[in-house]
């Protein structure tokens, strides 16, 4: 896809409206993890030294298109001007004179946050109306909030469709990336999925066996693909019920010429908690009682050697039950292989989603990789091979 940049935009003295993500974890009205805040400060400045004025939009939690002042984004000003280090102006609307009083006084460079979008019915359900009044207070558009690009609301989607629209730095970096690992990769791909249930990534898998040139299944889900080859999984979670569609997925990534990597060995126990007695098996050996909660080692191998053979890898979800030592062995090898790879520049490694986030940041090797999106839904939805509204609406 291509895309207007930031740095071909006219900028000075512009009220630049800006879609950020500053649905931020809150305890007490307190926010505990500013990571969405920091995201947002590159495209932030940039736009401020080039002469804009900064006008942000952004939601928190569901209000419903009521206004909710419990759900307000006012405690967000404080500490995002900390961050900035320079003033950040709020207003008690997102549209009409509150927003435009606050916008009018801003000096170029400025930066202002508007109060919570989706206070507005017309915000979750890309009114027209809704989206003109947004742009009456804007010269361009700039979407920094890939998380929310999935959803076709009017700061994410209706916006972009009536002023100049850019993708902001982050935004930016991160469609970079995917095009990297899944648009445009170089070949050969591998792509690891893993997570409990089969039923959550049909999609997901269907469309990477018809895009990859490997692709190893790890987690719970795993288990419903050996079922279905006849395999014994004990009292592992094994979703019966899609055997059928797990051998059509498995023929599809034969005549699409897919190498699918399953286990060939895995790590049993009775029940899932720390430093319980573990005891690996090979396929056929495992027994009624036995729980499967993690890739063994062989698997592992195997994985690894598939891993030096690709040079672009995308991944999804953990190897085994990882939060549960010892049952975060396969996964952390694999990150941490994955990561060594990416390091040396040998391999573009890309990988997303809640679980995935956690999982590498547990092996402490997030940094390493070539990127790490947090964007949770969005990711997914683009690994799906689907169209995200935020994103088509980019497109120059």
């Amino acid at each position: 896809m291509t895309f207007r940049t930031l740095d071909t935009a006219d900028l000075a003295g512009k009220r630049a409206l800006v879609r950020v993500d500053f649905n931020v974890p809150v305890d007490g009205g307190r926010i505990t993890d500013d990571t969405r805040l920091r995201a947002a400060l590159p495209t932030i400045h940039y736009l401020s030294k080039q002469g804009a004025k900064v006008v942000l939009l952004a939601h928190f939690d569901r209000p419903k298109g009521k206004v909710v002042p419990e759900m307000s984004l006012g405690f967000v000003a404080e500490p995002l001007s900390k961050l900035l280090e320079q003033p950040v102006a709020f207003a008690s609307d997102c549209v009409g004179p509150a927003a435009a009083e606050v916008i009018n006084g801003l000096e170029n460079g400025g930066v202002a946050l508007l109060e919570n979008v989706r206070f507005h019915a017309g915000e979750e359900k890309n009114d027209p109306e809704f989206a003109k009044a947004l742009a009456a207070n804007g010269d361009v558009y700039v979407n920094d909030a890939f998380s929310a690009a999935h959803r076709a609301h009017a700061s994410t989607e209706g916006l972009a469709r009536l002023l100049p629209a850019y993708p902001g730095l982050a935004m930016q970096r991160e469609l970079e990336a995917l095009d990297a690992a899944l648009g445009n990769p170089k070949k050969p791909v591998i792509g690891i999925v893993g997570g409990s249930k089969v039923s959550t990534k049909l999609d997901l898998l269907n469309n990477l066996v018809a895009k990859l040139d490997r692709l190893a299944i790890g987690g719970g889900m795993a288990n419903t693909f050996l079922y279905a080859q006849g395999h014994d999984v004990g009292g592992s979670l094994c979703e019966k019920d899609l055997a059928d569609t797990a051998r059509e997925i498995i023929a599809k990534a034969d005549a699409a010429g897919c190498e699918l990597l399953l286990p060939v060995d895995v790590v049993v126990a009775k029940k899932v908690a720390p430093g319980v007695e573990t005891a690996v098996r090979e396929l056929g050996e495992v027994q009624a009682d036995d729980l499967i909660l993690d890739a063994g080692p062989e698997s592992a191998k195997k994985l690894l050697t598939a891993m030096d053979q690709s040079v672009t890898l995308i991944w999804n979800g953990p190897l085994g039950v990882f939060e549960v030592q010892p049952f975060d062995e396969a996964t952390v090898s694999a990150a941490k292989h994955a990561a060594a790879l990416a390091k040396s520049g040998k391999t573009v490694a890309v990988a997303g989603g809640g679980d995935t986030v956690a999982a590498l940041n547990h092996a402490g090797v997030s940094a390493d990789f070539t990127f790490v999106s947090t964007a949770g839904g969005a990711f997914l939805e683009w690994m799906e091979g689907k169209t995200l509204p935020g994103v088509a609406a980019l497109e120059a």
